[in-house]
Order: structure tokens, then sequence, then C-alpha cells
């Protein structure tokens, strides 16, 4: 059982019973009802990361004893058609498999509940990771549609607020925080062009991995293959000026807009951990360490808030300050709320997001976590930094933090 030791010093350490990744790998993402995996389905999307990480690292499947992926959306919690998905990849039958929801967090949410059941023994090697089609199930927009009615009348406006829209949480924070419509603009246009210099230079190549999927063609109906191989929502134009014209989306007079807000989206990645002294006797070697997760509870009402909370919570419990880390994965929900997180932690710009974020790569809402951990690892090495920090704000009002090391 490992014990976290605070400190920079210790948590740069390496030891036999470290929780490493020796591996993290996603689908690219795209754009919901529009995009590369419109008409895929969110367990061929997992069934593709898992089989690639097998590829990839040429790990034993026998030695894997359980997979957990996050899922938001979809039916049955994604249990079933994920345990399919899981079986049909190649991973023998004895190899488990669960899902978790913790919302735009699950994906983190997984690999967190890994590296946990890694930690107090009860597993050696597992898989974290998440999926998600919102082309095929964003249906409600995440609102319940069979809902008690007396939860509906509750005297408790925290609990009213659970159902309401995202959109509407985004212009909360954005007028009780001052964050104007001109700074979402901003930000948002920045996403973008992030995103898109990382494109363009290769930085997302590592840690994609392409696929083959159905498509039809929505005039004449016809099915075909392709090859998806890289992020489609990313706008090579975006500018502050094109941003500034799209109106509001959820409130007449508000700021928060279809461009200033994450992406709706499909995708998958997954991750693959163990003992760093497994590890070793696998033949595997980690390219990071899992450190620390916190989470913290928010009001509904202004749930992007949240990594505001969880990031300091994280960062006590591992006995180091924002100084120490060297990039930042921030997930872009909304323009709002990432800004609003930004300033009040006083993060450093140019460390946040460098490839850009959810407004350009997109939010497929199970998977994030697990695809923000495929990106960070890259860029920690290309930027000789060691320490990042992951974090995103989660519906129903809470954030969630992980620091992870390179090695």
């Amino acid at each position: 059982m490992s014990i976290l030791k605070r400190g920079l010093a210790n948590i740069l350490q390496k030891n036999a019973s470290d929780v490493v990744f020796v591996s993290a790998l996603r689908t690219p993402v795209t754009r919901a009802k529009k995009g590369g995996f419109k008409d895929a389905y969110p367990e061929e999307l997992l069934a593709h990361v898992l089989r690639s990480t097998l590829d990839k690292t040429k790990i034993d499947p026998t030695k894997i004893d359980d997979v957990t992926i996050g899922v938001v959306l979809s039916e049955l919690g994604g249990a079933k058609a994920g345990r399919m998905a899981q079986l049909h990849a190649g991973f023998p039958y004895t190899t488990t498999f669960n899902t978790v929801n913790r919302q735009c967090s699950s994906g983190l949410q997984a690999i967190a509940n890994v590296a946990a059941h890694i930690n107090t023994g009860m597993i050696n090697v597992g898989i974290g990771g998440g999926v998600e089609s919102m082309t095929r199930n964003y249906g409600s927009r995440a609102i319940p549609v069979d809902l008690s009615p007396d939860l509906k009348a509750s005297p408790n406006q925290d609990a009213l607020d659970c159902i309401m829209p995202m959109g509407i949480t985004s212009e909360n924070v954005a007028e009780r925080y001052g964050v104007t419509r001109e700074d979402q603009d901003h930000f948002a246009a920045k996403s973008h062009q992030k995103a898109s210099a990382a494109q363009k230079a290769g930085l997302f190549d590592q840690e994609i991995v392409a696929m083959e999927t159905r498509w039809i063609d929505a005039e004449t109906g016809a099915e075909s293959r392709k090859v998806v191989n890289a992020d489609d929502g990313i706008r090579h134009n975006a500018s502050y000026e094109n941003m500034a014209k799209l109106k509001p989306a959820f409130k007449e007079t508000g700021s928060s807009t279809a461009g200033n807000s994450s992406q709706v989206s499909d995708g998958a990645a997954a991750a693959l951990m163990m003992r760093r002294d497994v590890a070793e006797s696998l033949g595997l070697k980690p390219i990071g360490k899992y450190v620390a997760t916190a989470v913290a509870g928010v009001k509904p009402d202004e749930m992007g808030i949240g990594p505001a909370l969880a990031i300091p919570r994280v960062l006590e419990m591992a006995g180091i300050t924002t100084a120490d880390v060297g990039i930042w994965e921030l997930n872009e929900a909304f323009a709002s709320q990432a800004i609003y997180c930004q300033r009040v932690l006083g993060l450093q710009e140019e460390r946040v997001n460098p490839k850009g974020g959810a407004i350009a790569l997109g939010h497929p809402l199970g998977a994030t976590g697990a695809r923000q951990l495929a990106t960070l690892l890259p860029e920690l090495e290309r930027q000789g930094e060691k320490v990042g920090v992951i974090s995103m704000c989660i519906g129903t009002g809470s954030g969630l933090a992980s620091i992870i090391v390179r090695e």
C-alpha cells in the first residue's frame, strides 16, 4: 500500500509502490452529429482504444485485473456494452469491467479509482479511461426526463438547481465574478489558435490512435468506411472578431455562446496503470506517475467554479504549490468558468492548456478526464516539465483535480 508523502521532493521520488502509467492513448475527438464519429457507437470507440492499448504495450491481457471506464450518457451506464467492447478488444473474461459516472470528471475519476485500487492492493494492473458518444446519447441534453415530482418541487433550491442547464450556470459565473463577454471570446479564440498550432505541428500525434469507422452519407444514405485520425472541431481561422459575432446561446442578454463554450463531442481514451515494481517485472516503461486526487463541492448553480476549490485541496494534500506545477490541463467547459478559475488561482496563462482545451478540442463528457491525461503527458515531456495538474468542473456542483508527474 502506498502512503502519500508530502512535498515536491517526495512526489518526484521513484518508489516500487508508485502507481505509474505505461500508456495513455485516445481516439480523435470529433464533433457530435457532424464529425468523424457521427455514425460510430461508443462501444466501438472504447473497443478501439482498449485494443490499441494492448497493441502498443504488448502486455499480456491476462495480466490486467480490472478495467474502469467513465461514462455519463450511455444506456445502463455503459456497463453491458462496455463489457462487450472489452471482450471484443481481446481481453479475457477473467479481466473484470465496471463503469463510473461523476459527470464531466468521469474519465479522471475512473483513473483515480484504478489508482486507489492499486494502492490498496485490490488489483495490481488496471486500465482507467472514458468514452462518450454525444451524437447518440445527448437527446435530453444531460437532464433527466423521468424525475420524481416531489424532487421537482423540492423546497431546497440547491436540489432544484441540479437540473439547471449548464449554460445558465456559466452565465451565473460570468455575472457573479465579473467575467465579460470580451474576456470569454478572447479566451475561446486563443483555445482554437493554440489547438490549431499544436495540430499543425503534430503535437497530438503521440496521444491519438487513428480509427477506421463507418460513414453514412447524409444525402444518399450510402455507407462507407473512413479513417479518422485527427480532432475535427478545431477552427483554424478562429479569431476574437469571429467569436464576437455569435449570439448568446443560453440567455438573451447573456455572454456565453456556442463559440466560447465547450463542443458537444464523441471520443474515448484509456490509460494502462500498475505499480512501478509490476511494470519493471513486465518489462514496461513508465511514462508518468499518479500522485493524488481531490474533490470539492460547490453550489450547483455555479458548478463551474469547482476547480478553484478542488485544486488547492489536492495541492495541499501533496504539499506543493501552484509554483511547482509546470502545466495545467483545466477543462474548458465554458470560457467563463475557466477564466474565473485561472484568475482566482493566479495561474500563469501560458501554462494553462498549452495545446488548447475543450472549447477547441471538444468535451465528450465521460472521456474528457482521460483525454486530458493523454494530452498532458507528452506535453510535460516536450516542455521538460515534471508536474502537471488535471482539473474540471462537474455538473450538479463540484470540482475534481489530480496531480500527475512525468517520468
